[in-house]
């Protein structure tokens, strides 16, 4: 597994691990094969793994911190607070107030049974409160020694500049692939003038860039059954293009999800994606993308299968829309 550079000198593997899906979101899960699918990963290589205090909600940080029990030097761990649920599950606020970080700190560390967290994220940027407040409260984690570095998920350029100015940000995470190119629009620029690394989280359009993409959202509990590229016209509309990506796999023999994580490690040495999955079947066939090589040809030809103006509907609900880009 190749290895990039963060932002501050953070050395992580090219691709990470989305542990996400293990407890929630994508169907029911298997807490077993999870486990091993982690093991799997550090096994080979894969050294980031990603998660936060809202999966479960709270059960997936237990869940890491059971696989990482012996092989905490093994690992990068990162997790995310703001997204505040309740016990029940239900979602409550984003919250960034000084008190929550604090507090959802301390929790998260509980939870993963570790003393200090690698990568610290600020899941979404909370608009009732300045980010220099939130970032405030985050570089005193760093100074009492409870985490060594701080991102923050789907923020706006001059949100990221403000943070920076508190405390170097290490990392941007935010949707990126094939069929989601906004990061394109400046927040990848900015990144790259401060020195930040950009972690892509959902490259492979949450399963839909794959293979299996016409079997997606259908099971129980599966919360891609609401959202809005994978329903109605939209569905009909982006299938076609998984349909082109398809094709390109056959020629090049390799899966369409490979071509898909291919295209964005090919995106710069400080891009780094964290596919998710709870199958160590899939984790195999991602990690091989790794060994692609695209050639500019290559990227054109993707880039023309998925045409950014082609993709239908939004990425989330209106709800959860408000909350992207704060």
């Amino acid at each position: 597994m190749q290895r990039r550079v963060l932002g501050q000198g953070l050395s992580v593997s090219a691709e990470g691990l989305g542990c996400m899906g293990m407890s929630e979101f994508y169907g029911v899960g298997d807490d077993d094969e999870s486990v091993a699918t982690i093991h799997e990963a550090l096994d080979s290589g894969v050294d980031l793994l990603d998660t936060a205090d809202m999966y479960g909600p709270f059960t997936n940080e237990r869940l890491v911190g059971r696989a990482v029990k012996g092989r905490r030097d093994e690992v990068v761990l990162a997790t995310k607070f703001g997204n505040e649920r309740g016990n029940d599950g239900s979602y409550l606020r984003v919250n960034g107030t000084p008190e929550y970080v604090a507090a959802a700190c301390e929790a998260s560390l509980e939870r993963l049974g570790v003393e200090v967290i690698d990568l610290y994220y600020q899941h979404r940027v909370d608009r009732t409160v300045p980010v220099e407040e939130t970032w405030g409260a985050m570089k005193a984690l760093v100074e009492a020694g409870k985490v060594r570095y701080l991102g923050i998920s789907e923020a706006s350029s001059a949100t990221i500049e403000r943070a920076h100015s508190v405390h170097p940000v290490t990392a941007l995470q935010s949707e990126y692939s094939l069929w989601t190119r906004e990061p394109e629009d400046g927040v990848l620029a900015t990144c790259r003038r401060l020195g930040i690394g950009f972690v892509a989280y959902s490259p492979l359009g949450r399963g839909f860039l794959t293979n299996e993409s016409a079997n997606l959202g259908v099971a129980k509990g599966d919360y891609r059954n609401h959202q809005p590229r994978f329903n109605g016209e939209a569905l009909e509309t982006n299938l076609t293009l998984v349909r082109n990506l398809e094709r390109l796999a056959e020629e090049r023999k390799a899966t369409v999800a490979q071509l898909a994580l291919a295209w964005v490690l090919s995106r710069g040495a400080d891009v780094v994606a964290i596919p998710g999955t709870k199958r160590r079947k899939w984790l195999r066939e991602n990690i091989a993308a790794s060994d692609l090589v695209l050639s500019a040809a290559d990227v054109a030809a993707l880039e023309a299968a998925v045409p950014r103006s082609a993709v239908a509907g939004e990425r989330y609900q209106p709800s959860a829309m408000f909350n992207l880009n704060g």
